[in-house]
């Protein structure tokens, strides 16, 4: 649980630092493209634990479910927020891309502590 409080901490504090430099005009456009990735991390690693501690034989095919999951999710995700919500794009791509590149390799990074300890 603690894994999920600094991946939430982190993406928060460079949510707003990434707001004190870019100013007002982009925070929404910030804000968006951090949550998605967040949520899908903070989740897909939820269920990532609890299915190795339970039954290590099924974090595979939960891995596939996910990623099939993600594709659908971030597809809608991206075509509301500029479609729909008219974010500026440029901001929100940039934001979305780091956070998403980010927070997916941290997951990586403690799914890789996680089958060495």
């Amino acid at each position: 649980m603690k894994t999920v409080q600094y991946i939430a901490a982190g993406s928060i504090a460079s949510a707003a630092l990434a707001n004190m430099a870019w100013g007002a005009r982009a925070a929404k456009e910030v804000w968006l493209g951090m949550l998605a990735p967040l949520v899908v991390v903070i989740v897909t690693w939820t269920l990532i634990e609890r299915v190795y501690r339970q039954h290590p034989e099924r974090l595979t095919s939960l891995m596939m479910k996910a990623f099939a999951g993600k594709l659908v999710f971030f597809g809608a995700y991206v075509g509301m927020a500029i479609g729909v919500m008219h974010v500026q794009p440029i901001p929100f791509i940039v934001s979305f891309t780091a956070y998403f590149i980010a927070l997916h390799l941290v997951e990586a990074l403690c799914m890789k502590r996680m089958f060495v300890s």
